[in-house]
């Protein structure tokens, strides 16, 4: 079951107990999941969250403490299987649609562009239309 606050007439400022922020922050850091997640959870506001972990970081540098990161990528490893080949040959032809990949419409004029179309000719055919209007 998860607790939940009901905020009734005109907000006001919350007052978060500093353990609170800490934990709520700490848990922000770890990695597991969003920031925004984080935040939506425990019923704060996302831009208060990064708020309070700017100031923390601010405050860590302050004392030449280690600053907390996450990290987000890691490294790729790729690695080619000489049993199958590089690139796979399609056995059937992919069938492309007749319809149009943009279609315009200016000032009851319109104009249909498919697929491959160039775009030199784009721009001018689009230039003429604003041209006569």
């Amino acid at each position: 079951m998860e607790r939940f606050e009901v905020f009734t007439g005109a907000g006001r400022r919350r007052d978060w107990p500093s353990e609170v922020k800490a934990s709520i922050v700490a848990e922000s850091f770890t990695g597991l999941e969003t920031v925004c997640s984080v935040a939506r959870r425990h019923g704060v506001s996302p831009s208060q969250l990064f708020a309070w972990r700017r100031l923390l970081r601010q405050q860590l540098v302050e004392q030449g403490a280690a600053v907390p990161t996450v990290s987000a990528f890691v490294p790729a490893v790729v690695t080619i299987d000489e049993a199958k080949p590089a690139v796979q040959q399609r056995t059937k032809k992919r069938r492309r649609s007749k319809t149009s990949a943009v279609e315009l419409e200016i000032d009851g004029v319109a104009v249909k562009i498919s697929r491959g179309a160039d775009a030199g000719v784009i721009a001018a055919v689009i230039e003429a239309l604003k041209a006569t209007r």
